[in-house]
């Protein structure tokens, strides 16, 4: 064989094998029925949080534990643990999506993405600013 195929195999043999560890380790958006499924695969489940339920966290005790309960998409609760300390305005949210594994009957999160509500709604336009276009064109 000529070093310029054997060169090329294990270029194509590179890739594919950077192909598969990608595929692997990738994580997908689903309930937590599905995650429940699957308890060592990562799954990015979108909710909000569930109303009436406590949140949890005491940062004299655990700074970096945080927990709640939250509904998912589908509308199944689970409790969720956080590994991390509480957001800011966390009560405030409209929509969250939590990234983790599920683990003995929960969902233990490493990390959080926090989707907050608007603070600029069209029904609340400061007096005097009704007609103001804000295109760029004049």
């Amino acid at each position: 064989m000529k070093k310029i195929h054997i060169l090329a195999l294990v270029v194509v043999v590179a890739a594919i094998g950077v192909v598969m560890s990608l595929s692997m380790n990738s994580s997908t958006y689903a309930g937590f029925a599905e995650a429940g499924e699957h308890p060592g695969r990562e799954y990015h489940v979108i909710g909000t949080l569930s109303p009436d339920r406590p949140l949890e966290y005491d940062a004299m005790k655990d700074a970096n534990s945080f927990s709640f309960y939250m509904l998912d998409n589908e509308g199944k609760e689970m409790l969720v643990k956080y590994s991390d300390t509480k957001p800011q305005d966390f009560e405030k949210l409209d929509q969250l999506v939590v990234i983790g594994k599920m683990k003995d009957g929960y969902f233990d999160a490493h990390k959080m993405n926090l989707k907050c509500p608007s603070k600029y709604n069209s029904d609340q336009v400061p007096e005097g600013f009704e007609s103001t276009s804000f295109t760029g064109q004049e």
